[in-house]
């Protein structure tokens, strides 16, 4: 019998910390240790809502769920069924929209809403049967785990891409894709999900744009982006990259126009639920543009008007993507074991012990990606603190160094350090 230690969802707004014991594995199951979850907003919005949230059971108050979808760890034991499959010490990651329509809450069931013994803020985790059956328990071959736990959401603006659509004059047939060689906008875009995308888009070899605007509100955020991804060193990958503070510009419309030589965006990404942006981007698109709206809002009603003379006369779209599937995690794991490194999102790291604040507390916390270690203790600890605590704590201290040699970022090596300390 293995004993776990995990954060469980019992109502809205009503987390817990608690230590319990796992039955033991079937032969259609696996056994798991969890080393790392990124905490999600789409966990903020499952605490918040609790039962009423379309993935979490109706009966958490009685059979508590455990949360956390975006993890990964290594394989511990293995069911009779996945022997040869899967092997004890594996490393994995986990596509957790599973799609599986057998699920305790119908075809919406996930890792880190439905299930009583699996989820991403926990020790150890019992993988059950369907997760394999669907081809969602994915190898991770690469360095460390952090990137393992950010395949997920590097997922998710994988899936955006590949769901744009352009049509081809004189025929129905949606060509599915960015367009090669194009104007693409990310809007609101230096957010973790935003700075994603950046990464894909300036690492990817079968197809690029031609011009990339970013833009955002703040400043601060804006010229970190910069720093993690260089207009110099999109250039030398053939792409046209600009930075836009549109807090800025008299006209932040005009001055995205002036930027594509008036020719407008092919693709355009929307990656906060404002009004404001999405008319941003339906203004700026190109002749059969596709504005693509990410950003999940939290309310049922949340609209935003649309020109419609476009959409008639100059063929524009609009496509929504949540979540990315099986191909695009498998494509965000290869990315990564080549080198992919999806560092830039993270901002702070902390321990089990801090899920439940962090969680309930996700939206008015802020910098990027969350990491939590789930075998430590420690509060939640932005990466520019390191210094100040490593004066008292020599943990810190290294790790501070660690970070430093490594342009202000995570890595493996500062994985590694905690990890063994």
């Amino acid at each position: 019998m293995t004993t776990t230690k995990a954060v469980r969802i019992y109502g809205k707004k009503d987390l817990r910390l608690e230590t319990f014991a796992l039955p033991a594995i079937g032969e259609t199951e696996i056994l798991a240790k969890v080393i790392c979850d990124s905490l999600c907003m789409s966990s903020y919005k499952a605490a918040t809502q609790g039962a009423d949230h379309k993935r979490i059971p109706d009966d958490i108050h009685l059979n508590p769920t455990i949360i956390g979808h975006e993890f990964s760890g290594e394989l511990v034991e293995v069911g009779r069924r996945w022997k040869g499959t899967f092997e004890p010490g594996m490393k994995f990651s986990i596509q957790p929209a599973i799609n599986y329509a057998g699920g305790p809450v119908g075809i919406l069931s996930a890792p880190g809403y439905s299930y009583r013994y699996i989820g991403g803020d926990a020790t150890y985790v019992i993988i059950p049967a369907e997760v394999m059956e669907m081809d969602c328990l994915l190898p991770y071959t690469g360095k460390g785990y952090y990137p393992g736990a950010l395949a997920e959401p590097m997922s998710c603006v994988i899936g955006a891409m590949h769901a744009n659509y352009h049509t081809r004059p004189g025929s129905y047939i949606h060509e599915m894709e960015i367009v090669d060689g194009g104007n693409m906008a990310l809007l609101a875009g230096v957010g973790p999900m935003g700075l994603a995308a950046i990464n894909y888009v300036l690492n990817r070899k079968d197809r690029k744009p031609g011009l990339l605007v970013v833009t955002d509100i703040d400043q601060q955020r804006l010229d970190r982006a910069a720093m993690l991804f260089p207009t110099s060193a999109a250039a030398k990958k053939g792409i046209e990259m600009h930075y836009l503070n549109t807090s800025n510009q008299q006209n932040p419309v005009e001055s995205l126009k002036q930027l594509s030589k008036g020719a407008g965006y092919n693709d355009v990404f929307v990656f906060a639920p404002v009004a404001r942006v999405i008319e941003q981007a339906d203004a700026i698109l190109a002749f059969d543009g596709c504005l693509n709206f990410f950003a999940g809002p939290g309310d049922p009603a949340f609209s935003a008007p649309l020109n419609f003379y476009s959409i008639h006369y100059n063929f524009t779209h609009i496509v929504g993507t949540s979540g990315g599937n099986n191909d695009d995690m498998k494509e965000a794991l290869k990315m990564m074991s080549e080198g992919l490194d999806p560092a830039g999102l993270v901002t702070h790291i902390g321990g089990l012990d801090a899920v439940i604040d962090t969680t309930l507390n996700l939206p008015v916390i802020p910098g990027g990606k969350k990491l939590i270690y789930t075998h430590i203790s420690m509060p939640l600890t932005a990466l520019f603190d390191f210094e100040v605590l490593g004066k008292k704590q020599p943990l810190f201290a290294e790790l501070d160094s660690i970070v430093k040699s490594n342009k202000g970022l995570w890595s493996t090596e500062a994985e590694d350090c905690l990890l063994k300390r």
